[in-house]
């Protein structure tokens, strides 16, 4: 699969909800296993305990493999950290809009089925399914039972996959699919819209009415499963995922709460086209920093935060159905001309950050909200914008700290 393809099913379990709790962890993970085989024979007794049938178990496990190349995707790690507009080029891509206009005039029935029936707008659905397979022509070809018991026995987060594993048992159990179709990524997301087990269990949905929830081959399915998700999630029918704003001058970027739209309105926050949207809770997403474009959000961007956390995906699947739908795209520009981080250069940021007081927990190369308020710390007391956009420049400044 594409690198982005492979950060976005990275990400997606690490930003999973659902904990293994199934599974015995104490004695999954003391217990040593000479290799692969006598791991999955013990794992293969435990599902049975659980109330795994024979017959599925011997479809699942008669000659599964240990797959190597799963271990290697796991261990990846980028040596940049993608700036948002590069992700959002590809994401939000002319082919990619052209397409996702042509798969909702194609399945267009099913989709307003789904929009009248969960209340999440049709293109909103189908830009998820963009994003997440190239509209299905890149869901993976991994088989989901091996990727995960590769990962159970020796990934880096081993009880969480085999939680997803003995989910994945129960999916095969219940007759929703074979464990030979049971496809997806490397990671264990599965089908067009790339769920994962416990989240099939959890959210998928039978939308043609033939008994089974196949998120594979049957497009209404997918769409319903999709758009269920997405209202589980806490999507509001007949809002907006939000609006591109432009901010005023002397403007508090260092502000991370929610207010309602009429409070961002008395600081001067303005839509760049119409008027704000009326939200009752509402936060200001600044991704590349004053000098890029900001967004007021409101619960359906954290709707879609909910399928993937990444403010990037978030972006790119609201923007993505904005395209679809014939909505204009980003107005104001993006800062093309910073060179971005490397994950070395965060870590060295953020022990530079930890070293200078600013406290901003371990170096793991990873820009989150602990980062970002450091470096908005620091911002401020350099008497620049306290955005919490960190660029070469400012970390240049960071190590002269320590010349």
């Amino acid at each position: 699969m594409a690198a982005g393809a492979i950060a976005l099913n990275a990400e997606r379990v690490q930003a999973s909800q659902q904990l293994m709790t199934e599974v015995d962890a104490r004695t999954a993970t003391q217990v040593s296993y000479a290799n692969f085989q006598q791991w999955l024979d013990e794992f293969r007794r435990y599902a049975a305990s659980q109330g795994i049938s024979e017959a599925t178990l011997s479809e699942a496990f008669d000659g599964l493999r240990y797959r190597e190349r799963v271990i290697e995707l796991d261990s990846y790690q980028p040596e940049f950290v993608r700036p948002i507009w590069e992700y959002l080029d590809t994401a939000v891509s002319s082919t990619r809009i052209n397409n996702g206009r042509e798969k909702l005039a194609e399945h267009l029935d099913t989709a307003l089925e789904m929009e009248q029936r969960f209340g999440v707008p049709a293109e909103i659905i189908v830009a998820i399914w963009g994003i997440e397979s190239n509209y299905g022509s890149n869901f993976g070809d991994f088989s989901t039972l091996e990727s995960l018991a590769t990962l159970a026995y020796d990934g880096r987060r081993r009880d969480f996959a085999r939680g997803e594993l003995l989910a994945a048992l129960r999916i095969i159990d219940k007759g929703d699919i074979d464990a030979e179709q049971m496809k997806g990524s490397w990671a264990g997301a599965m089908g067009h819209t790339q769920f994962i087990p416990s989240s099939f269990e959890a959210y998928a949905v039978d939308g043609d009415g033939d008994g089974r929830r196949d998120i594979w081959g049957s497009i209404p399915d997918v769409m319903a499963s999709t758009a269920n998700y997405l209202d589980q999630a806490g999507w509001q029918t007949g809002q907006p995922w939000g609006a591109e704003v432009r901010l005023p001058e002397g403007f508090d970027y260092a502000q991370t709460e929610r207010r309602s739209s009429a409070e961002w309105r008395r600081q001067g926050v303005q839509a760049l086209a119409g008027e704000l949207p009326d939200f009752d809770s509402a936060a200001l997403v600044i991704p590349a920093g004053a000098d890029g474009p900001a967004f007021l959000v409101g619960a359906n961007f954290r709707a879609i935060l909910r399928y993937n956390n990444a403010t990037s995906y978030a972006l790119a699947v609201a923007k993505l159905g904005d395209a679809i739908a014939g909505r204009e795209g980003i107005q104001r520009g993006w800062p093309r001309e910073q060179a971005p981080l490397t994950r070395d250069d965060v870590q060295e940021l953020q022990r530079g950050l930890n070293r200078a007081g600013y406290a901003v927990g371990g170096a793991d190369g990873v820009m989150g909200p602990n980062t970002r308020q450091g470096v908005r710390n620091f911002q401020r007391d350099l008497d620049l914008i306290p955005d919490g956009f960190a660029t070469q420049e400012l970390l240049e400044q960071l190590r002269q700290r320590f010349d």
